[in-house]
């Protein structure tokens, strides 16, 4: 005979949650695994489990009103007779014109231009927009080879080996038949409104020895004058990195689970790859180990947020970062003036992810020419412009107050961690002690 305890309330599992039982029943209903956009969702350790060390009488802070800190960041100065400059370290990520409206593209490209950075083209090839829009224009260069051609190449300002994504290392994106218009099944050479996949490697290159050739042919399309970056997953940071310098990228681009994808399956989102926080450290140590650090920059992306992100990532070694979700949502992705739409698709502001349904009220991940209207690109490339000045000026704020008067002479002594797993990845001492795990101390 069972007996229930009336004062003890019912007890759900942590293991099957309630969104792992709707998950099994909708798989069970369906027979297809989901495919959404953004990131992963879990908790996993990141920038906000480290703090910096204000400068006070063991340390000196500038004076914020009369020693200048500086900014600036030369990417691809290593082989490439045009390194690019920027007046920030704060970079645009890769997106694609078929992910996003032509709208939403030309916002980036404004709002990079006034900020004086660069953007990136993403799969699908170079719009005449985004050419135009964008003073500073990295072109990737990926597997699915769509829309590229030399003309681009040179166009280009430098150009983006893609190898792997954060949000999916070792595999391919995805981009639906609805999002498929006339215009970009043209540029992509593909066939209107049928569900293609990117293909997950690159078809002429089976291992770093054909990178190295790969890279070499760029170079003299180019005329050796673009800075050649080689992007990569956060899976095996140490390795990928020393791979690619030996290769002869001018750049390497790291991007941690954290970062987003147009879309792709969320088993691959939540489960594949490793926390930004855990890849940086790993990248600048074989970097180091090649005497190359600050000599080919490492790019870091993958749930970049605010300046505080900005300045941790440049202290744990990296010369720049990129910027994608965020930058979306400073355009106005996610934006609650349209929460009525996003309730009728069965979502809300702040969780909307399903991108590849080219459904999104905002105009951005869309390619329906009466919701693409709705984003305003001059507007919106002001929003990105305001948000990324914020963004350098609160990294600016934190290096003052650490005695430094460039944001690259920030450093792993100004960190301390708050988890004994954040410690680990990011290797800093655990706050209150000089304890590193595996490192000994106290």
């Amino acid at each position: 005979m069972s007996y229930h305890n009336p004062y003890t309330p019912p007890r759900k599992s942590a293991t099957f949650d309630d969104y792992t039982l709707a998950e099994i029943r909708r798989a069970a209903a369906t027979g297809i695994y989901d495919i959404r956009g953004a990131g992963t969702k879990r908790k996993v350790p990141h920038f906000d489990d480290l703090l910096f060390l204000g400068a006070s009488i063991s340390r000196y802070p500038l004076e914020g009103y009369r020693e200048k800190c500086d900014t600036t960041v030369v990417l691809g100065s290593r082989f490439a007779k045009k390194p690019i400059m920027l007046k920030t370290p704060i970079t645009i990520a890769g997106m694609s014109f078929g992910a996003l409206s032509g709208n939403a593209k030309e916002a980036l490209g404004r709002g990079a231009t006034i900020a004086g950075t660069s953007t990136t083209t993403g799969d699908g090839g170079m719009t005449d927009e985004e050419r135009g829009h964008s003073q500073t224009l990295v072109y990737q260069y990926l597997p699915s080879r769509y829309g590229m051609n030399p003309k681009d190449l040179r166009r280009a300002d430098a150009i983006e080996v893609v190898v792997g994504q954060g949000a999916k290392p070792g595999g391919g994106g995805m981009l639906l038949g609805q999002k498929i218009s006339d215009r970009v099944a043209n540029m992509r050479n593909l066939p209107k409104g049928i569900d293609q996949r990117s293909a997950c490697r690159h078809p002429d290159w089976t291992g770093p020895d054909d990178l190295e050739i790969k890279i070499m042919e760029l170079r003299e399309i180019t005329d050796w004058e673009k800075p050649i970056y080689v992007k990569v997953g956060g899976a095996r940071p140490y390795y990928d990195t020393a791979l690619a310098v030996k290769a002869g990228a001018d750049v390497v681009v790291l991007d941690g689970m954290q970062g987003g994808t147009a879309a792709t399956q969320d088993v691959f989102i939540e489960n594949v790859g490793m926390p930004t926080l855990a890849c940086i450290r790993p990248a600048v140590q074989a970097l180091q180990d090649l005497g190359m650090h600050r000599k080919v920059q490492l790019i870091v992306s993958g749930g970049i947020r605010s300046g505080a992100d900005v300045a941790k990532a440049l202290a744990l070694g990296a010369d720049a970062v990129a910027i994608g979700t965020a930058a979306l949502v400073a355009i106005g992705d996610n934006d609650p003036r349209w929460e009525e739409e996003y309730q009728k698709l069965g979502t809300t502001a702040g969780a909307y992810d399903d991108w590849h349904e080219g459904k999104d009220p905002a105009g951005i991940t869309t390619q329906d020419p009466e919701l693409a209207k709705r984003l305003d690109p001059v507007a919106a490339g002001r929003r990105l412009a305001n948000y990324l000045k914020v963004m350098t000026l609160e990294a600016q704020t934190i290096a003052r107050a650490c005695g430094k008067n460039h944001l690259h002479n920030l450093e792993p002594e100004d960190l301390v961690a708050l988890t004994i797993e954040a410690s680990a990845m990011a290797q800093v001492p655990l706050a209150g002690t000089n304890w590193i795990p595996g490192k000994g101390g106290f």
